[in-house]
C-alpha cells in the first residue's frame, strides 16, 4: 500500500468547479511558487464570477463584492493581496516579477479558506437548516 505524507488537501465539492479545478491546481504548483500564485488568483476570480461579479476587473469585482457586503473589509483587503501576488508573475512585473514560497503558500490559504466561507460553510448551514427542519 502507498501513502503520501502530509495527504494532499481535498478541496470540497461543495466548491463551484472551475475555481475547485483552479485551487487543485494552486496546491499541486506550490513547488513552483509563481505558477501557485497565478492559480490563487484565478481561483478568487472564478468564485466571485460564480458569484456573478462579472464586470470589471478583478480588483473592481473585489471592491464590488465588499460594498455588497460578500466580502469583509479584511477579506477583501486580503483577495486584493492575492490579486496583486497573482499578477506579478502573470505580467512579468520587471522590477519584482517572482513570488515567494511563503507569499504563495498564504495566496493558496487564503483562496482555499475564501471558497470555505462563501461556498462549504454556506453548504453546511443549508444542510443544517433543513435537518432542523425535517
Amino acid at each position: 500500500m502507498h501513502a503520501i505524507y502530509p495527504a494532499p488537501p481535498t478541496i470540497s465539492d461543495s466548491i463551484p468547479s472551475i475555481a475547485k479545478r483552479f485551487l487543485e491546481q494552486a496546491f499541486e504548483t506550490l513547488h513552483a511558487p509563481d505558477a501557485a500564485a497565478v492559480m490563487a488568483g484565478s481561483a478568487v476570480d472564478a468564485m466571485l464570477k460564480h458569484l456573478g461579479y462579472k464586470e470589471g476587473s478583478l480588483y473592481q469585482r473585489i471592491d464590488k463584492a465588499q460594498a455588497d457586503s460578500l466580502l469583509t473589509k479584511g477579506m477583501a483587503d486580503w483577495a486584493h493581496s492575492v490579486r496583486l501576488g497573482s499578477n506579478r508573475p502573470r505580467h512579468a512585473d520587471e522590477e519584482n516579477p517572482h513570488v515567494s514560497a511563503e507569499e504563495a503558500a498564504r495566496s493558496v490559504r487564503f483562496a482555499q479558506s475564501l471558497g470555505d466561507f462563501l461556498f462549504v460553510l454556506t453548504a453546511q448551514i443549508q444542510e443544517a437548516v433543513q435537518h432542523a427542519q425535517d
